[in-house]
């Protein structure tokens, strides 16, 4: 099986490489838009500004070829608020493979009750609803690390929903052949591993 992961202007993507190898795979760290169009699955992990990394994007050639991917696609943190419509961060627009959900900043959401920013650490995933949770426990903990979050809570794209100060968001989201979770597996133990292999084994 053929899985590529690709390079573009984000951080901690070779910790999901290293996560991939863990579990079996044999990932290509790429941003050839040959190597991504023919893999069998596509990864799209990192961290950092939303503006940035689609920038980035646009400058390698990658938008539209990633919104016509047909293979099982993976959008991990940043990769996740990618595919939804629009961005705070940057007052930027996203590619929009996730219609109606938004990436809003966790301030912008607290009014009158500020919270520690960014949300860092172990929370929990709740209303699991997506064959990438097959095996996994209904509150199990992932790790997460981030100070924007997609919402509604409640759009029928959500495969997963956490709560930070009273705030809901989606933990997860999934859309025909694309998946996508605001956590990081790669840093969530067995559970994490558990996630990849699953979107690994997807038909």
């Amino acid at each position: 099986m053929n899985i590529a992961v690709i390079n573009y202007n984000a951080g901690n993507i070779r910790s999901v490489v290293n996560a991939l190898r863990r579990v079996g795979a044999n990932p290509l760290l790429t941003d050839n838009p040959a190597e991504i169009e023919a893999a069998d699955r596509v990864v799209l992990p990192g961290q950092g500004e939303a503006g940035h990394t689609m920038t980035s994007l646009r400058e390698k050639g990658l938008t539209d070829l990633v919104r016509s991917l047909t293979q099982p696609v993976l959008g991990i943190c940043i990769g996740q608020q990618l595919f939804c419509e629009y961005s705070e961060e940057g007052d930027t627009t996203c590619l929009g493979l996730f219609p109606g959900v938004k990436v809003r900043r966790f301030s912008s959401l607290w009014p009158s009750v500020p919270q520690k920013i960014p949300h860092i650490g172990w929370n929990t995933v709740c209303s699991l609803r997506s064959p990438i949770f097959n095996g996994i426990p209904e509150g199990s903990f992932m790790y997460f690390i981030h100070s924007f979050c997609c919402v509604p809570p409640d759009s029928p794209l959500a495969a997963a929903t956490t709560e930070y100060g009273g705030i809901s968001f989606c933990s997860a989201l999934h859309k025909d052949n694309f998946y996508a979770v605001q956590f990081h597996p790669e840093k969530s133990g067995a559970l994490g591993e558990r996630i990849l292999s699953n979107f690994l084994s997807l038909s």
